[in-house]
């Protein structure tokens, strides 16, 4: 957690009840709580200035939409340059079917996680988008099969 802002009891409280659900009133975390409903909209705020928490958002199921396929690709980048690097990200943040790109150490230089609509869609994005970079000298794909879970940091860290 933020080494500059103390978490007491009343933050994990909160923090626990909204990532449980981020769209509970503050009403209803304030009654739980036993404190008042603009005691919890402060410290909500706080919590954001400080950045132990951002936003709240709408999780959409990928195969809600017919996104079928989860894989997770290493980008092996040729870095003449600090450029490049910054170059091939760029690129790389244009396709709309990579949900994240983390710059890594190891093997590769990029790391993603894609989502396409089944295995001939993701041919196509691994080669007409991602492997035409020319700084991309390889890549390596690995499908995920089932996603066993996906979970926030416990609070209590």
């Amino acid at each position: 957690m933020n080494t500059k802002l103390q978490i007491d009891s009343l933050d994990k409280r909160i923090l626990k009840m909204l990532v449980k659900d981020a769209r509970t009133p503050f009403l209803k975390i304030a009654r739980a709580c036993k404190v008042s409903g603009a005691a919890i909209h402060q410290r909500i705020q706080k919590l954001k200035e400080e950045k132990v928490i951002s936003g709240s958002q709408v999780i959409i199921n990928p195969k809600g939409i017919g996104y079928n396929t989860c894989a997770f690709i290493g980008l092996q980048v040729n870095l003449t340059s600090t450029k490049t690097h910054i170059d091939v990200f760029n690129k790389i943040n244009e396709i709309p079917e990579i949900v994240e790109c983390h710059h890594i150490t190891g093997k590769f230089s990029l790391f993603l996680k894609i989502f396409a609509h089944n295995n001939e869609h993701l041919k196509k994005i691994i080669v007409e988008k991602i492997q035409s970079i020319m700084e991309v000298t390889s890549t390596e794909t690995f499908i995920s099969l089932e996603e066993g879970f996906l979970r926030q940091l416990p609070v209590d860290l």
